[in-house]
């Protein structure tokens, strides 16, 4: 692991400014150039309804090069009928303006508040200044970061380097996402970039793995949201042979991305609304993969088990609800559950254990509930959050 932000891999420059979209005067207009083209992919939420932003970027994920992204954050452009999507091709025509390239080059997100009009002419007015500050300072990076913040305390990025035919590459990626945040997707808005040099199909197939390993397995409240965007964008400008095959280097690569997501995915859930800890649920000994997922989502996503953690209470009484009340196939006899490799219940009934040990792993920043249904082979596992006093408090001033 190394320190860095989304240009820390060659050949993009970003920026961040305020464009005047929020009314707090904090950035709220991110760009992210590559200037020679990247092989791009992405993947969105499947919520039914969405941002026009979605809509827009998905139509653009078949070009074959992409030149720029364009991100605002204070407003989400959701449910905005057809302003919300002219504004949406606006940003892209902009952007593409300022670039030189064409409108469906360019990939966008927005992020914020639902069923209010984008004010497109200070994202108009905002993207010439943002253009004139691109950089791959880690300044620039930062800035972008944080014009992409919403309820986030914190920015979030992650870097790794491997070396692949002799040379060093470069993966890095910055997520936001505090609130609205449950599985397929829970990403709210995810920009990945990486000098590798690899095929668009195979680009697609490494996001989707990353992806559905690590922001795909966070529930914060359990509420997906109409924005979640996460791209990649490949430079090569690393210098390396194409990855065009699922070999070697195309496994390191993917090994890698998975790594970059899984951390920025523990970043979100210790910076979700409200939240002190996260912890893990791994589900073992289930009927079938789905029934292992559904499991562990049921653990993590119990508003009981949730508060329970946030007060330090080693109430494996509410875990076992959870799992009991989800529908998945179990043996009760068998069903055996562990907090912290503590064991708090074992093969159906209760156990003796040091209830202040437990405590004191739950009240660490993070800990592991790990459950054995004993009723196949199957496991799985999913990230969770406490439910703290800041999330109401929170959601309840969001919109006023």
């Amino acid at each position: 692991m190394v320190k860095g932000t989304v240009v820390s891999a060659k050949g993009f420059l970003a920026a961040g400014v305020a464009c005047g979209i929020k009314k707090s005067g904090k950035p709220d207009l991110a760009l992210l150039v590559c200037p020679k083209g990247a092989t791009a992919a992405a993947m969105f939420t499947t919520n039914r309804v969405v941002s026009a932003a979605v809509t827009v970027c998905r139509e653009n994920t078949a070009a074959r090069k992409v030149y720029g992204v364009v991100i605002n954050s204070g407003n989400a452009n959701t449910c905005t009928g057809t302003k919300g999507m002219a504004d949406a091709r606006t940003m892209c025509r902009a952007l593409a303006g300022e670039l030189k390239v064409g409108a469906g080059e360019i990939f966008l997100a927005s992020t914020g508040i639902i069923g209010h009009s984008l004010p497109i002419d200070k994202i108009r007015a905002g993207l010439p200044v943002a253009v004139k500050r691109l950089s791959d300072s880690p300044k620039a990076g930062m800035d972008f970061t944080r014009a992409i913040m919403t309820t986030d305390t914190r920015p979030k990025t992650a870097v790794r380097t491997i070396r692949l035919n002799g040379k060093i590459v470069t993966i890095a990626g910055t997520t936001k996402g505090a609130g609205m945040i449950g599985p397929n997707m829970a990403t709210t808005i995810c920009v990945l970039t990486t000098d590798a040099a690899v095929s668009k199909l195979l680009l697609g197939k490494a996001l989707q793995k990353a992806i559905g390993l690590s922001l795909n397995r966070l529930t914060v409240d359990g509420h997906q949201s109409t924005n979640d965007t996460a791209m990649i964008l490949a430079s090569g400008a690393a210098g390396i042979p194409l990855i065009g095959k699922s070999g070697a280097s195309y496994r390191a690569f993917e090994r890698s991305l998975c790594e970059v997501a899984d951390d920025l995915a523990r970043q979100m859930a210790l910076d979700a609304e409200g939240a002190t800890r996260m912890f893990r649920v791994e589900i073992e000994g289930a009927a079938s993969p789905a029934e292992a997922n559904k499991a562990a989502r049921a653990v993590a996503d119990y508003d009981l088990v949730k508060c329970a953690i946030h007060g330090g209470d080693p109430n494996w009484g509410r875990i076992i609800c959870a799992i009991g009340s989800c529908g998945v196939r179990l043996n009760p006899d068998r069903l055996t559950c562990w907090i912290g490799g503590v064991c708090v219940f074992r093969n159906g009934q209760p156990t003796r254990f040091d209830a202040r040990r437990v405590s004191r792993i739950i009240r660490q920043k993070e800990h592991v509930i790990r459950v054995r249904l004993g009723a196949g082979k199957a496991a799985d596992f999913c990230y969770g959050c406490d439910l703290g006093y800041g999330y109401v408090e929170i959601n309840a001033e969001y919109h006023t």
